[in-house]
C-alpha cells in the first residue's frame, strides 16, 4: 500500500517553552512540513511581516506581546494563516476573544504533542473562507453564526464544550453529546450542508441551568412524517423506525432524538421544528 502523501506546509510555532517548541517541530519537520520558530510575541509578529506562513501555533501567554494581539494581526494580514492557539488559560474570556479573533482551534496545556500533526492536517483541508461570526461573546451569553458545514461543526463544538469545562463530567458529557446530535441536524437537514446558509447558535449559562438554542435556515419538519426515527415510533410498536429505515435503504440508526430527550431536562421546538433549545438544569 502506498504512503499517504501530506501536503507540505510552512508552520511557525510561537511559546516562550523552548523545550515545547522543539518537540512539536520535531513532529512537524518528521511530518513533512517546514518549521519555525519564536519565543515571544515579538519575535512572532516580525516573521509575520515577511509572511509565506500557512499555519501559526500560538501560545497566549507570551512576554511582550500577548498571543490574542498577534492572532489579530495575524488574521488581519493579506494572506491571513490559519491560527491554532495553544495556552493553560481556559477561561470563558480568553476562549471567547480567541474565537472573535478568528483563532481556528483552542488547544488547552497540556496536549499530547503527537496529536498537533492531525490538528494541522485538520486545519489545512478545511475551507478558510468559512468563518465563525460572533454576535454576543460575554460568558454567559454566547451567540455565534456559522455556515452549514460538518468542518464548521466540529469547530463550534470544540469551542462551546470548553465554556462548560468546570462542570461534573456527567453534566458536561450529556450536554455535549445533545449539543452534537442536534447542531449536526440542525447543519445536515436544516442547512442541507451549504456553507452559503447560516445556523445561530445561543448558549446561555444562569446560576440554576445552561439554555442553548439552535436556529436553522430550513423549513422545519413535522416529526409525524419522521417515520425513520424511534421517536415517531407508535407506543406498541418500539422498533417501527428500524423497519421503516430498512425498507427505505437507509443505514441502522434513527436513534438520535429520542437519545438527546433522555439527555438534557427540557427539548423544546418553535412551531415549524427549525429551531430548538434545550434545558439541563444544575441543582
Amino acid at each position: 500500500m502506498a504512503a499517504t502523501t501530506r501536503p507540505r506546509r510552512h508552520v511557525l510555532i510561537v511559546d516562550d517553552d523552548r523545550a515545547l517548541r522543539h518537540v512539536l517541530a520535531s513532529l512537524l519537520a518528521d511530518a513533512g512540513h517546514v518549521v519555525e520558530q519564536a519565543g515571544d510575541g515579538h519575535e512572532a509578529l516580525r516573521r509575520l511581516e515577511t509572511g509565506g506562513l500557512d499555519v501559526v501555533l500560538l501560545d497566549i501567554g507570551l512576554p511582550g506581546v500577548s498571543g490574542l494581539d498577534v492572532l489579530t494581526r495575524a488574521r488581519a494580514s493579506a494572506s491571513p494563516p490559519i491560527v491554532i492557539m495553544m495556552t493553560s488559560d481556559d477561561t470563558p474570556e480568553t476562549l471567547l476573544s480567541a474565537v472573535r479573533r478568528q483563532a481556528w482551534r483552542f488547544l488547552r496545556k497540556p496536549f499530547a504533542p503527537s496529536a498537533i500533526v492531525e490538528v494541522i492536517d485538520d486545519a489545512v483541508a478545511a475551507s478558510a473562507a468559512m468563518s465563525i461570526e460572533v454576535v454576543s461573546a460575554r460568558p454567559e451569553w454566547v451567540e455565534i453564526v456559522a455556515p452549514c458545514t460538518l468542518e464548521i461543526s466540529d469547530r463550534i463544538q470544540s469551542f462551546v464544550m470548553q465554556l462548560d469545562a468546570d462542570l461534573p463530567v456527567q453534566v458536561r458529557e450529556a450536554v455535549a453529546q445533545a449539543f452534537r446530535e442536534l447542531l449536526n441536524n440542525a447543519i445536515e437537514w436544516g442547512g442541507r450542508l451549504d456553507p452559503a446558509r447560516k445556523v445561530r447558535i445561543s448558549c446561555l449559562r444562569a446560576k440554576r441551568l445552561l439554555l442553548y438554542r439552535i436556529a436553522d435556515p430550513g423549513d422545519g419538519f413535522d416529526i409525524d412524517k419522521l417515520r425513520h426515527c424511534a421517536i415517531a415510533n407508535p407506543v406498541d410498536a418500539p422498533l417501527q423506525h428500524a423497519i421503516v429505515r430498512e425498507e427505505q435503504g437507509l443505514r441502522p440508526g434513527g436513534l438520535g432524538l429520542m437519545m438527546t430527550q433522555s439527555l438534557v431536562d427540557e427539548l423544546i421546538y418553535n412551531e415549524a421544528r427549525n429551531e430548538v433549545v434545550f434545558i439541563k438544569y444544575l441543582d
